[in-house]
């Protein structure tokens, strides 16, 4: 494993701890930790992106990022997918609403597979 891929390993899996714990201290209404929830979630997205600018510079490249027609629509889609994953788990576990919730979910995950050819490209 090289240097740069063993630090954004360790930086990601901190920062998407945090940022997973500082969610769940935010919106379970059980654990009373709203406040102290939004501020670990936060502290979570600082080292996501700590993460991607010292990926950035470890593999040498610039930090402006070009906007194309192509970036904003994968942007979008993944906007796309990833809320219609979290509305289909909210219908699920909230709103006690299963079938609906599990096709919207599965509509998500969908979008979200859809990433991975309009990213990479098909060969």
């Amino acid at each position: 494993m090289t240097k740069k891929n063993f630090i954004t390993l360790i930086l990601t899996t901190v920062g998407g701890l945090l940022f997973a714990l500082g969610m769940c201290m935010a919106l379970l209404p059980e654990w009373d930790a709203f406040t102290q929830g939004v501020v670990v979630g936060c502290a979570g997205m600082v080292v996501l992106a700590v993460m991607l600018l010292v990926r950035l510079k470890m593999e040498g490249r610039s930090i402006r990022v070009k906007l194309s027609a192509r970036t904003v629509g994968i942007f979008l889609l993944g906007i796309a997918g990833t809320l219609g994953l979290g509305v289909g788990m909210c219908m699920v576990m909230v709103w006690d609403m299963l079938v609906l919730g599990i096709l919207v979910g599965i509509v998500g995950i969908v979008l979200l597979l859809c990433l991975i050819p309009a990213v990479m490209g098909l060969k």
